[in-house]
């Protein structure tokens, strides 16, 4: 059985966490892998409908993910999470438990965030409208040393899933692709410096 992973996206709002999910489900399963994406929205109305968003129920919730990562990991899954999770503490939390746990940051900044928000929710919570509002009003704390840093601002979703499948490959979790890889050796050695800096290789 092939052995299971948590590959755990976490961001702000509108950085490209469910794009990026998506895009790295479609090429898992292509490699032969089970995948299961638990997106923070539809977690949010099923696993853990009624909780709020006081530190203390976001703290809950990312848990509750993690646990359901850790089950899925267990049994040889490929488990996507793409959750804001704020705090860097739960965050921590679940790769202690996961064990085989990929951090990617989708790093934004919050100009341009506001800029594409077809929702208009940053404009909210920046005139005060919306209170509680992760990266404007209500802290993220930034992973330190993620196994993956895509700047979703600034790069398209291949370049940025290329470097998360990249990683996957690089570390064991997933088989590389039969074809010719299409990364510059710049891009190569950047993804190599990360996972020598972290330890992995």
């Amino acid at each position: 059985m092939k052995k299971g992973f948590t590959l755990w996206f976490t961001g702000l709002s509108g950085s490209g966490k469910s794009t990026l999910a998506n895009k790295c489900q479609e090429i898992l399963l292509e490699r032969g892998m089970n995948v299961e994406i638990l997106d923070g929205d539809v977690i949010r109305t099923n696993l853990s409908k009624g909780l709020g968003f006081s530190k203390e129920d976001r703290d809950i919730n990312i848990r509750r993910v993690g646990f359901v990562c850790d089950l899925l990991s267990r049994n040889g899954v490929a488990a996507i999470a793409a959750c804001i999770s704020p705090y860097k503490a739960i965050r921590d939390e679940n790769r202690a438990l996961v064990g085989r746990f990929v951090e990617v940051y989708c790093e934004a900044p919050l100009d341009a965030l506001a800029a594409r928000d077809p929702k208009g929710l940053y404009k909210k919570a920046m005139a005060g409208e919306i209170k509680g509002f992760t990266g404007v009003d209500d802290p993220y704390e930034a992973p330190e040393k993620p196994e993956v840093l895509v700047h979703t601002a600034v790069e398209t979703v291949d370049e940025s899933v290329g470097k998360i499948i990249r990683t996957l490959e690089l570390m064991g979790l997933i088989p590389a692709a039969e074809c010719a890889t299409e990364y510059s050796e710049e891009e190569e050695e950047e993804i190599k410096k990360r996972l020598k800096d972290l330890g992995y290789i």
